[in-house]
């Protein structure tokens, strides 16, 4: 099992889960909430997110092989969407949102938020779930997927850290550090996406 695998995933993947944006959405989502209701939203919403993204890991080998999409095709179509996760944090806007206001307004009625939206798809949403399809459709065995999964586990870990300082953190970085933090994380995500187009062309083009 490879070290360098296991944080080379850990960074892909928690780039563009990206906690940090998720932050000023739970808190308003959990606004009326007691500190102790929002650290148990935020610990089930990482379970959940896990629980999807795992799922995926070691699913999408058969939904790839039930359409006939080719590894190339997933390398590709994932970098694509990626890139494009990336672009929207890089330049915010509306349409870089992981969900629109009128599903934000409908969620802060509900008494449990932790699986939707929080799971999905502010955290494992399309950008996050095409990451682990990209990075299962370059792993060589079960030992790979293995590490995958470890850094999926660390990934929820840390997102559940961040959203249980949320409150602290987000006074503390204000508006500015938010941002900051936002387009360095798309920037990363970016470059993550054209590897993997990269990765998925260089075997056609041999």
């Amino acid at each position: 099992m490879s070290l360098t695998l296991i944080l080379t995933s850990f960074i892909s993947i928690f780039s563009i889960v990206n906690p940090l944006t998720a932050m000023p959405i739970f808190l308003a989502l959990t606004q009326d909430n007691t500190k102790i209701e929002r650290n148990h939203q935020a610990l089930k919403g990482s379970f959940f997110m896990l629980g999807i993204l795992g799922a995926f890991l070691f699913g999408g080998t058969y939904i790839i092989n039930f359409y006939g999409i080719s590894l190339e095709g997933i390398r590709i179509a994932g970098g694509l969407m990626i890139m494009s996760w990336g672009f929207s944090l890089l330049n915010p806007k509306e349409s870089g949102r992981k969900i629109s206001r009128a599903d934000e307004r409908e969620a802060s009625e509900k008494m449990d938020i932790s699986f939707s939206p929080l799971a999905m798809p502010l955290l494992s949403g399309p950008g996050s779930i095409a990451a682990v399809l990209g990075l299962a459709s370059q792993s060589e065995g079960l030992f790979d997927h293995l590490a995958i999964l470890i850094a999926i586990i660390l990934v929820c870990v840390a997102t559940y850290g961040v959203l249980r300082v949320s409150p602290k953190a987000v006074k503390y970085l204000g508006k500015t550090g938010m941002t900051a933090l936002t387009r360095m994380m798309g920037f990363i995500a970016l470059t993550i996406g054209v590897q993997f187009i990269i990765n998925g062309i260089t075997p056609l083009i041999n």
